[in-house]
């Protein structure tokens, strides 16, 4: 089943689907975060504010729009498609399902396979349930049986027509504190920036062992329910280079990648902590709670496949006065020999090649790029697009790929991120745009929604039917 090989794309709910509170649906965290700008933070806020743009309450509008938009991707040949469930569409108050919610998923898995898309399914992708935030999100292990019970109504509802599956999305941006709030559920007392860190380091690492927990059931869930379903682990890929050959730099990178990438990695595909969490939670003084069982779960549980998103590489130093990494997952600082589009992120497909072979050889399970891409600005011309930065990225990740396979590696799929334009996560924009199909939106959602095909569509296709 992993012989084949996938070249599609991937979205998230909160920011493509729109449709806000719409047949039943409930809150979602994203649903209390505005948009904000590379230089303005996004915020969240307990209350909705009137005076304040909530973009995942209209996002592309794809709730809407969705056959037409897996005709436009169809039409530009992908064989895989990964989108993401609001966990509150679906069980508005964490518990009670709602029929329409679920209808109207199994609608959009309908569509894709009669176009021969395969479906992936991200079950939680910085969307939990805001009542169930305000009850301790996932530092409440009570979420861990509500969480099952969202995975066991998805797998038999889509029974043999669903086989692959991701419990989370980037599952480690809750690790370093940018995922408190969209992913933890963890919330502030107060208002305040988005990704900016919510909780103590005890309590984001308690939510974390219960998202481990979560996931390692949910895989083994899905097993029982149908022995073809094949479920995944997903990280944010972090990359870092030393900045120089000093000695220090290059012990600081190496803690650094052992944490940003092989500690959720570790426990998700080996089945326990790495060997350096205990010195970490050690000299960090975290704390967390487990029960006897905990460890045999997570044995249990591991992924059947690793997969990452992966948008760009960073530098680590010692040294002082650098200027800081911006983006992803962005930790150390600039790398001197990469330029940075206009959000400041360095595009580094090399990098990508380089992460793919360190991730294999450390746990040589297949691999999936979940998402990829780079965001640029977009000018219409007469009806046109014409985006060649963004078909020499696609060109040159690819190649990256391939590379990567060449070298041994066992990859099975690349998912390019958006294809069609969406909400931009890190700064709520839809100017940051990411897509081969542009959305005719502005930043604070004015627009006709229109579709138009850019130059990079055409490109894209290209490349898919050299493939068939």
């Amino acid at each position: 089943m992993l012989k084949k090989f996938y070249l599609g794309g991937a979205s998230a709910a909160n920011q493509c689907e729109g449709a806000y509170r719409i047949e039943g649906g409930g809150d979602s965290v994203a649903d209390h975060v505005t948009d904000g700008t590379k230089d303005r933070p996004r915020l969240f806020t307990r209350a909705l504010a009137p005076d304040l743009h909530y973009p995942s309450h209209h996002g592309i509008d794809f709730y809407h729009h969705f056959r037409s938009d897996i005709d436009l991707l169809a039409d530009a040949g992908i064989n895989m498609f990964r989108f993401s469930i609001t966990w509150a569409r679906i069980f508005p108050d964490g518990r009670t399902l709602n029929q329409a919610g679920l209808d109207h998923y199994t609608a959009i898995i309908d569509e894709l396979l009669r176009h021969q898309i395969e479906p992936l399914v991200t079950i939680s992708h910085c969307d939990v349930p805001y009542v169930l935030a305000e009850k301790g999100g996932w530092a409440n292990r009570e979420m861990i049986d509500l969480y099952l019970n969202y995975c066991s109504v998805l797998m038999h509802e889509w029974k043999g027509k669903v086989h692959y599956w991701l419990p989370f999305s980037e599952i480690n941006i809750l690790e370093n504190g940018t995922g408190d709030i969209l992913s933890g559920g963890l919330l502030p007392k107060k208002d305040q920036p988005a990704f900016a860190p919510s909780a103590s380091l005890s309590r984001r690492f308690q939510a974390l062992h219960h998202q481990f927990l979560a996931s390692a059931q949910a895989v083994m869930l899905a097993h029982t329910i149908d022995p073809e379903n094949r479920v995944g682990c997903m990280v944010a890929a972090s990359v870092m280079y030393p900045l120089t050959c000093a000695p220090a730099d290059v012990m600081k990178t190496q803690q650094m990648m052992m944490r940003s990438n092989y500690f959720c990695g570790d426990v998700l595909c080996r089945g326990a902590y790495p060997s350096f969490a205990k010195r970490m939670f050690q000299e960090q003084d975290i704390t967390i709670q487990t029960d006897p069982y905990d460890d045999v779960i997570l044995q249990n549980g591991t992924a059947d496949f690793f997969s990452c998103s992966y948008y760009m590489s960073s530098c680590v130093t010692t040294e002082q006065g650098h200027a800081k990494a911006i983006g992803n997952m962005a930790q150390g600082v600039a790398n001197p020999y990469i330029q940075a589009s206009d959000w400041g992120w360095q595009s580094d497909p090399i990098g990508l090649r380089y992460y793919l072979n360190e991730i294999y050889q450390h746990y040589q399970i297949p691999i999936l790029v979940a998402e990829c891409g780079v965001g640029l600005p977009d000018k219409v011309e007469n009806g046109t697009i014409h985006d060649a930065g963004r078909m020499r990225a696609m060109d040159e990740h690819l190649a990256a790929v391939r590379e990567a396979a060449a070298d041994g590696v066992d990859v099975f799929g690349f998912l390019f991120w958006g294809l069609i334009d969406l909400i931009s996560l890190s700064t709520g924009q839809m100017s940051k745009r990411y897509g081969i199909i542009y959305v005719d939106e502005a930043d604070d959602g004015s627009g006709s929604f229109r579709r138009i095909k850019k130059d990079s569509f055409d490109h894209f296709r290209e490349i898919t039917e050299s493939l068939r």
